[in-house]
């Protein structure tokens, strides 16, 4: 199985940086006392941060055992499939 390429790690682990300070941020709010429905939508926002970031780590997955030496026009389709995933799930 291939590992993401140079940029998909890159853009996976800004991802994931934002989505810590999301955590950090619901942690902060807790530790402040806030309305609990304020941390309810912050933990809502982590939550579809990290989703998306799986989504978009199962494209790479699919595109690793799916597109292997298919050509620029199948690269493009997945492409389009990464898109669909990432907005609609």
């Amino acid at each position: 199985m291939l590992s993401p390429n140079a940029q998909q790690k890159t853009d996976m682990l800004k991802r994931l940086a934002r989505v810590e300070g999301q955590i950090r941020g619901v942690q902060k709010l807790i530790d402040q006392d806030e309305d609990c429905e304020k941390i309810i939508q912050q933990m809502t926002a982590a939550r579809k941060a990290l989703d998306k970031a799986f989504h978009e780590m199962l494209a790479c997955v699919i595109e690793a055992n799916v597109c292997n030496d298919q050509g620029a026009e199948f690269a493009e389709r997945m492409a389009q499939v990464r898109a669909l995933m990432s907005k609609y799930a």
